[in-house]
């Protein structure tokens, strides 16, 4: 079975709005309904779970009503931070009598809502292959480092870096013994779960990504959301 599970749990402070970025509304739908219709509609997701912000779960199944997301199977409670809210999702999955170990989990942000059917096949595709799947983009930019946020004087190779994206898709075998090792171990705060895995010395592979999974962190990023989707809707028209 293939899982996406959307992460969901985030507050949005940097976006500086009363309602969780997740859940703000773009032309008449909440954010989230975006990505739950993109793995709603890839014929290789089974189901879906989310990884929900405390207080929010009802109003996510009420859209799920609305928007016809039939595959939402779970709804799990968001943790303190960002590995506390993948670990809650994870064990939920494990400990439920209707996956194995051998299930596919995709792990994908609730806002990353741009994500595409190429970008969902490439992550499964990957993850059949090697064992794991990290959407990463290219770095087109010059990269600096710094070390007061101010200044630098040393440049970073690009062609040696990538930026990741999600989906991050594992076997849910995997990423039960990550969490735990994590746990024995004392990491408690990765950003990630490419960057747990790491952490935990693993080799990770990379998917193709898209400048267009762009992640909603600010009110800039909403902007330029609403421009894609008009960008996609003209043509369509055409």
């Amino acid at each position: 079975m293939n899982i996406a599970m959307l992460i969901a749990g985030g507050s949005g402070q940097r976006m500086k709005q009363d309602i969780p970025k997740q859940f703000i509304n773009v032309n008449d739908r909440p954010v989230i309904v975006y990505t739950l219709e993109a793995f709603q509609k890839h014929p290789n997701i089974d189901a879906i779970a989310v990884v929900c912000l405390e207080g929010w779960e009802e109003i996510l199944r009420a859209y799920a009503r609305q928007f016809n997301i039939t595959k939402l199977k779970w709804v799990f409670q968001g943790g303190e931070n960002g590995q506390a809210s993948l670990k809650n999702g994870i064990m939920g999955l494990h400990n439920d009598k209707s996956t194995n170990g051998n299930d596919m989990i995709l792990i994908h942000d609730a806002i990353r809502p741009m994500i595409s059917q190429e970008i969902i096949s490439d992550n499964i595709s990957c993850c059949m292959q090697h064992g794991s799947a990290i959407t990463v983009i290219p770095c087109a930019e010059a990269m600096l480092m710094t070390s007061d946020k101010e200044s630098s004087k040393e440049a970073v190779p690009r062609e040696q870096l990538a930026r990741t994206q999600t989906p991050q898709a594992f076997y849910l075998e995997k990423l039960v013994w990550a969490h735990n090792e994590a746990e024995k171990k004392g990491i408690t705060n990765s950003i990630a779960t490419c960057t747990l895995m790491i952490e935990l010395g693993e080799k990770i592979y990379f998917s193709t990504g898209s400048e267009k999974n762009l992640k909603l962190t600010t009110t800039d990023d909403i902007e330029i959301f609403k421009a894609l989707l008009q960008s996609k809707k003209d043509t369509w028209i055409k």
